[in-house]
């Protein structure tokens, strides 16, 4: 897989739904992460990011609920641990610990659950799980980020000595309060606090009858603030002893520094993971909005959209509450370019979008808004040319850039390339524009790439029709409302409904039709022709539907009164059996009962033995006869389903063997011989449906003319439709 170039991001707006995915990430560095999602250029690398985005979005539904992810960056202290004798702060260790607990939950949560998170489970195979590092620190550092008194034995001892100097300060200035207070210096507050320190609040006036140090005086000059005498000797020591904490925190903290110095790449691969992690997280979220899903991805050259959304406008509409047309469309090797054509704003440029759109999103990890039977296979190369593309920058016109665009296509384009172009051919002579961009159809065709490709061009439309693996599609238009109905048909080129769509805006029936008059009235009735054509095969289509459903629900009821028929049936066999069963029972009562009154007259044994042996011996005769017979017709019915098997396989053989020797035949059968043409027969391209007439024959080669262009083709590869009638 190559590359995929940033125009085709432009074009198709991927950078918007980046945007979307990067709302649903819970981490600064997942959100930056997500912005900068580009295509993969391994298909192994690709496969895996959609299984892990799979596997998440599974997470959603079933009891295997997926650790919490989220955590703060620790890249500022992965750079410190790069540095001699650098020190982390108590934050940086709390945020190394989460890590650490986080990425350790979610390796225990994989292994766990390895049948259900496969791909997940190896994201994470080649990553340590240890608790060292957060074991450590958090022997060091609490939960509220301070640290622990244990930390080390001396800053155990300087905590205890700062709590007794702290008891003696409060003792002291308890007692000079009680002093100073009874003796009335002091003010209505009594006390205060001034650089962390009790003071007393001593009026002004009695300053010099209390023993202390000044620290501050009131606003006013009132009210002066002393620290007494006692109590300042213990704040001093005090101060020393919180500058011995101080000192032995920074020396417990560059220790621990230095303890995670070795784990740097291991920090540094749990970043990147929960980096990871938070991205498929969102990918997953985002799928979940747009109810997308993974689907088959073919290592064929084969491409199947069935009920695919924009996902763009699936959003928009999703918030206003309208609705959104899914289209279903389909690529493959023997249908390998579609030429949509219709008129404007009936959702061509869409439907090219949306293809592109999702073929990218795919093949950038994400799952797409499509049925789950969709199937989808991956491109080296996505080529668009889509919208208004002038570059005043270099002073290029619409048409000479898209020219340029054009020459760029031709050199790349291979068999592994899907091109999206929007309007092909436009911003030049529609004769000379459409002959070019004819040309450069047949290239990307003979080149064997994937393309879908919008136009109003007839020339191309004719073209698509002529091609063996291209097809003629078209947006479905409302000819009675002239409202667009967002649903793409394939197998036949669109009316552009031109002049339909003007008078529909208002613009007068006697000015539409001068413009009528003022173009060919070959192409007027082209392109009045293939309005009727789709008329008539909506009127079809609506036939076609019509009878499918009426041929289903007839098949259902026959279906419904055959199974009601065999219940019946076997419900009369039952009955009749039952009452077979019973018939029986009476005549061997009543034997039974005679056999009885014999014996009760007579008390003889011998004759009653004799009876009742008589009597069995006849029932179980019955029985054998019975089993025959049901042996044969189980027999006879396993011989009617071999038969019938046997009949179906003979069929199979049959048409296969036919279709064989009509291969045969046609490979075998001489070419045709080249007619006798002459000026003036009306003729068309073998394979072909479009008939012209010959203007001039020269050198073993004709020029046709179609009404609406001529072109030159070899004799031999035209065939008779109408000789020219002799006057």
């Amino acid at each position: 897989m190559h590359k995929i170039y940033s125009k085709t991001l432009q074009d198709l707006e991927f950078s918007t739904v980046l945007e979307q995915v990067s709302s649903l990430c819970i981490t600064a560095l997942g959100k930056e992460a997500a912005t900068e999602i580009i295509p993969f250029t391994s298909k192994e690398e690709l496969e895996s990011a959609l299984k892990q985005t799979n596997e998440y979005l599974a997470s959603f539904e079933n009891d295997n609920t997926i650790p919490n992810h989220f955590f703060e960056s620790i890249t500022p202290e992965i750079k410190l641990l790069k540095v001699e004798n650098s020190l982390i702060e108590i934050q940086g260790f709390r945020n190394i610990a989460l890590i650490s607990e986080t990425v350790n939950s979610h390796i225990v949560c994989y292994k766990k659950f390895a049948e259900y998170y496969p791909e997940l489970h190896n994201s994470v195979s080649h990553i340590e799980f240890t608790k060292v590092i957060q074991n450590e620190v958090h022997q060091i550092i609490d939960r509220f980020g301070e640290i622990k008194d244990t930390a080390s034995s001396n800053l155990q001892k300087i905590r205890r000595d700062i709590a007794q100097v702290r008891t003696k300060i409060n003792q002291s200035f308890g007692g000079a309060l009680s002093t100073y207070a009874s003796a009335g210096y002091l003010d209505d507050i009594r006390e205060s606090v001034i650089d962390n320190r009790r003071v007393l609040a001593v009026t002004a006036m009695y300053r010099k009858r209390v023993k202390g140090a000044i620290l501050g005086n009131s606003k006013t000059g009132s009210i002066v603030y002393i620290e007494p005498e006692a109590t300042r000797q213990y704040s001093h020591t005090l101060t020393n002893l919180e500058y011995d904490e101080q000192e032995e925190i920074q020396k417990i903290l560059r220790e621990l520094t230095n303890f995670l110095r070795p784990y740097k790449e291991l920090l540094t691969a749990y970043q990147e993971f929960l980096i990871r992690i938070d991205t498929v997280a969102a990918k997953a979220r985002y799928a979940r909005e747009l109810n997308a899903v993974l689907p088959e991805i073919t290592t064929e050259r084969r491409f199947n959209l069935i009920d695919a959304y924009h996902p763009l406008l699936y959003s928009s509409n999703k918030a206003a509450l309208k609705t959104t047309y899914p289209q279903t469309i389909e690529l493959h090797q023997e249908n390998r370019i579609i030429v949509i054509s219709g008129p404007n704003a009936g959702g061509k440029s869409i439907t090219l979008k949306t293809v592109g759109l999702l073929q990218l999103m795919l093949q950038s990890g994400l799952l797409v808004p499509v049925h789950p039977r969709s199937s989808m296979c991956l491109f080296d190369r996505i080529l668009t040319d889509i919208g208004d593309n002038q570059s005043i920058e270099n002073h290029l016109s619409t048409y000479s850039y898209r020219l340029k665009n054009m020459n760029f296509f031709l050199r790349k384009c291979n068999h592994k390339t899907l091109f999206l172009i929007d309007e092909f051919g436009t911003g030049s002579d529609p004769e000379l524009g459409g002959a070019l961009a004819e040309t450069f159809l047949e290239v990307f065709y003979e080149k064997e790439a994937f393309g879908i490709i919008t136009t109003h061009y007839s020339n191309l439309k004719i073209l698509a029709n002529e091609l063996p693996y291209a097809t003629n599609a078209n947006m479905r238009f409302d000819n009675k409302t002239l409202e667009p109905v967002f649903q793409l048909v394939l197998g036949e080129a669109g009316s552009s409904f031109t002049f339909e769509v003007a008078q529909k805006n208002g613009i007068p029936y006697s000015l539409i039709n001068r413009a009528k008059k003022k173009i060919e009235r070959g192409k007027v009735r082209f392109d009045a022709t293939i309005a009727k054509l789709q008329k008539q095969r909506s009127k079809m289509e609506k036939t076609s539907t019509d009878l499918v459903d009426q041929q289903s629900k007839a098949k259902q009821e026959a279906k419904r009164l055959e199974e009601l028929n065999a219940r019946i049936k076997d419900k009369l066999e039952q009955y009749q059996q039952l009452y077979d069963h019973n018939q029986r029972m009476i005549y061997l009562g009543n034997k039974i009962n005679t056999i009885a009154e014999d014996y009760f007259i007579n008390k003889k044994k011998r004759p009653l033995i004799s009876e009742f042996l008589r009597i069995v011996e006849t029932e179980n005769s019955k029985r054998k006869q019975e089993s025959a017979a049901t042996k044969k017709k189980q027999r006879a019915q396993k011989k009617v389903v071999e038969s019938e098997v046997q009949k179906q396989v003979d069929k199979i053989r049959e048409r296969k063997k036919k279709e064989k020797a009509e291969k045969t035949a046609k490979a075998i059968t001489n070419p045709k011989p080249t007619p006798n043409l002459k000026v003036g027969d009306r003729v068309r391209l073998l394979d072909s449906k479009s008939v012209g007439s010959i203007d001039q024959i020269e050198k073993n080669k004709a020029t046709v003319n179609y009404g609406i262009f001529t072109t030159k083709v070899s004799l031999d590869q035209l065939e008779l439709v109408e000789a020219k009638k002799k006057k």
